[in-house]
């Protein structure tokens, strides 16, 4: 099976296991599956942790995979050795950019603080207009469900638009969550809710 609007997806995950095996059986079912739709796999070029497991899903199942690590991390030896592709670059935010820009859809999987920054800069970036890449959340074991509810409470509170609430999209299934992003489409309008500022205390 084939996505039509999905060419390539950025994956963020942790740069470790994690500590239920869940999450590493999550890692592999979306490699496969991205591979067996013919999309694309961009990811942080590591070897290590859930990185190192979805990309060798996805090699092992025949798919194109591009790396993108920094030179910090390269110099460590975290660098996965078996890629077809794999791009060095100065920084970790030049690392951020380059992989969004060589997607169509972020999807992230269970990870640590750098990845929950990956999803924000870029579901940021397309609640701003400066891209328009949707992001997925593969809530694995619950393990994202504070984070939904939060963004929830977020829109409730009117720190995030309604209409931007779905550039965030969650799911427990690789396939439901593919098929999401790939039918996503933006929903335009403003950023800002309240242009006017507080009262006076």
């Amino acid at each position: 099976m084939s996505s039509p609007t999905l060419r390539a997806v950025a994956v963020y995950c942790g740069s470790s296991p994690g500590r239920d095996p869940a999450y590493r059986d999550a890692a592999e079912r979306l490699g496969t599956l991205v591979a067996r739709r013919g999309i694309r796999l961009v990811y942080g070029g590591g070897h290590v942790g859930l990185m190192g497991v979805v990309a060798d899903a996805a090699l092992a199942a025949g798919g194109d995979v591009l790396g993108v690590i920094t030179e910090a991390l390269a110099e460590r030896e975290v660098q996965h050795r078996g890629l077809p592709a794999l791009e060095v670059v100065p920084t970790m935010h030049g690392r951020k950019a380059r992989m969004v820009a060589a997607a169509d859809a972020v999807v992230v999987l269970p990870g640590g603080m750098g990845t929950l920054d990956e999803l924000f800069e870029a579901a940021t970036w397309t609640q701003l207009g400066i891209h328009q890449v949707p992001c997925g959340v593969l809530d694995v074991a619950g393990y994202y469900a504070p984070l939904r509810a939060w963004l929830d409470r977020a829109v409730a509170e009117r720190f995030v638009p309604a209409h931007h609430r779905d550039v965030v999209q969650f799911a427990d299934d690789p396939e439901a969550l593919l098929d999401a992003l790939a039918a996503w489409t933006p929903s335009g309008g403003d950023k800002w809710l309240d242009r006017t500022p507080p009262p006076p205390r």
